[in-house]
């Protein structure tokens, strides 16, 4: 009887300790709050994929990974050293918990700083994230409504349908005078304006055809919820066209030079399209535009050629539009636009986005690459070069890399006299991409984006893209997976791996934009923005003048429609996205 006693004391004492050491675990999980400090890729990650958590500014030494609702822990490390830059006072330690591959949702947890917001692990966990960054072009649409049915909340009225613009006095010629009406509908909003811009429009549609190209597979099969969706053509290639088409208008038929650009002459206030309703023009022709035009029409040659019975003859006039553009280049060689030197010599002054370019040479090859890939003519191959200096990550105004990126992907096509030239190409990337991720493990992100206050220009974002473009295609080119790798953790960085603790990308994440310089997403009466697209990112130019919370590089970014410097949104920086992304995805 005593025995037992002792056992029955004994044991309810243990069930006692037990429940103390309960609620004190559950008081100190009640304790800990969510901690903007902790940044990670807040959609989330692949089962066998690297994972990693940034915690900024503080002395901590533990994390463990967690249920969302912090009763169940599941995996626990040690936090690295300290990380430091070379530009930021704030150091950073990393959580790296890429052994822990279980399926489902979690948070990280920094005992005593708190937990991060929620994120996945699965597969094909960036497929939301790829359909939405292409998407978001079907929300740029010019010249027609979008209706509830593929628009949902962010339905509207069509807008300007451009079929009646002026010929500015600048592009004026004997057949197109001064004053002429012409029809340039269809295309993409810009940007956070109301603009139709070729020079943009060209690195855009280039990158879109090149992630095609690169991921036919993965696109064929590609659903998007458009008007164009089951018409027995992806429908990625379907919204490439919408632009396309528009671009094509764009060129004179008399000489074949293109004009730079398709706007009004000032923007337009915070208003929805169907309420910009000032004249539009077509404004001066110029070089880069016509090379621009001819370099994405050349490519689009051989995407179209497989859907011949559903574009019947559409192939054959990009082939035509893309040499006449050539020949007018070849003519015209050096014509920049100029919008201050327009201005003096014609009205109206046109005010809106200049795109002026001063040096042809990496439009020249590029435009060439794609013509020689196209048609195999030798006059493009020896207008192609290579670059002279150090190789540029793509921008809209250096877009040399774009024809190495061709003549690599279409190698075993050309004829062997092309084969050097290509070899040097594929041997340049591959150290390029070398260069980039040497020293990664030393950043305070552990991603490539970031190594340089150099990074952190206007449109930093699409920088972080176009790096992880790259380094996919060195690994496509060497097979070295360490490249796949660091493109992904540049996909992480617009998710939520940096310094700001935003996911860039609108609707995405838990910390997202809400406020980009979007004139639809502001106007619209609607809370969220439309979704899918990706804001510019940190720019220690502040050239908006607005009131940033911070002037270091990294940091250098409000989520405030006044941002046009750090919270605009492009198009050509939402296709890289979707050529990461997308990228990233087929590759799994």
């Amino acid at each position: 009887m005593q025995q037992h006693m002792r056992f029955h004391i004994s044991s309810h004492r243990g069930v006692v300790l037990l429940l103390m050491v309960f609620m004190i675990s559950c008081a100190s999980e009640a304790q800990e709050k969510l901690s903007e400090n902790i940044r990670t890729n807040q959609i989330g990650f692949y089962p066998p994929a690297q994972k990693i958590a940034v915690v900024a500014g503080e002395a901590y030494s533990e994390f463990y990974i967690a249920s969302p609702d912090l009763k169940q822990k599941y995996f626990s490390g040690k936090l690295s050293d300290v990380k430091r830059s070379a530009f930021s006072p704030k150091p950073t330690r990393l959580a790296d918990f890429s052994a822990f591959k279980t399926p489902g949702r979690f948070v990280v947890v920094i005992p005593g700083l708190g937990y991060s917001y929620p994120f996945e692990i699965r597969e094909k966990i960036h497929e939301g994230v790829a359909k939405a960054s292409i998407k978001a072009f079907y929300y740029q649409r010019f010249s027609m409504a979008l209706t509830p049915q593929y628009a949902g909340q962010w339905s509207r009225a069509s807008g300007p349908t451009h079929r009646e613009v002026i010929v500015h006095p600048s592009a004026a010629t004997e057949k197109r005078p001064a004053g002429t009406v012409i029809s340039s509908p269809r295309g993409w909003i810009d940007a956070g304006d109301y603009n139709k811009y070729i020079v943009n429009s060209g690195i855009t549609t280039g990158t879109l055809l090149s992630a095609y190209e690169d991921f036919p597979a993965y696109f064929d099969t590609l659903k998007l919820a458009i008007p164009e969706s089951g018409n027995d053509v992806p429908d990625v290639l379907d919204e490439i066209l919408w632009n396309l088409r528009w671009m094509l208008t764009m060129q004179d038929p008399a000489d074949g030079g293109v004009y730079h650009k398709c706007t009004n002459a000032r923007f337009d206030p915070m208003v929805m399209p169907d309420q910009a309703t000032t004249p539009r023009y077509v404004v001066q022709k110029g070089t880069a535009a016509a090379l621009n035009l001819a370099a994405v029409s050349a490519q689009a040659v051989r995407v179209l050629r497989k859907f011949e019975r559903q574009f019947p003859g559409l192939a054959d006039s990009c082939l035509r539009a893309a040499q006449h553009a050539w020949k007018w280049a070849q003519k015209n060689p050096d014509v920049k636009y100029d919008q201050n030197k327009m201005n003096e010599a014609f009205d109206p002054d046109v005010t809106t986005g200049a795109y002026g370019d001063r040096d042809f040479s990496d439009e020249f090859s590029w435009a060439a690459a794609e013509l020689y890939a196209t048609t195999k003519d030798a006059q493009y191959r020896n207008a192609i070069g290579l670059s002279p200096g150090a190789l540029l990550v793509p921008t809209w105004n250096q877009v040399r890399l774009l024809g190495y990126y061709t003549l690599i992907r279409h190698e075993k096509q050309l004829p062997a006299e092309a084969q050097p030239v290509v070899a040097e190409m594929k041997q340049r990337i591959v150290q390029f991409a070398g260069d980039m991720i040497k020293d990664v493990g030393s950043h305070p992100y552990h991603t490539v984006m970031g190594s340089t206050p150099k990074d952190f220009v206007w449109g930093s974002n699409a920088v972080a893209a176009n790096q992880g473009i790259l380094l996919i295609q060195a690994y496509r080119i060497s097979g070295d997976k360490r490249y796949a790798d660091h493109a992904l953790s540049n996909l992480d960085y617009l998710l939520g791996r940096n310094a700001t603790g935003y996911s860039f990308v609108t609707g995405h994440g838990s910390k997202t934009p809400m406020h980009p310089h979007h004139r639809p997403s502001e106007a619209d009466g609607v809370t969220a923005p439309v979704p899918g697209l990706l804001a510019g990112g940190p720019n220690p130019g502040m050239q908006d003048k607005c009131a940033y919370p911070s002037s270091i590089p990294d940091e250098a970014y409000i989520d405030d429609v006044c941002s046009y410097a750090s919270n605009e949104v492009a198009i050509n920086w939402n296709a890289p996205l979707v050529y990461l992304v997308c990228g990233i995805e087929a590759m799994r």
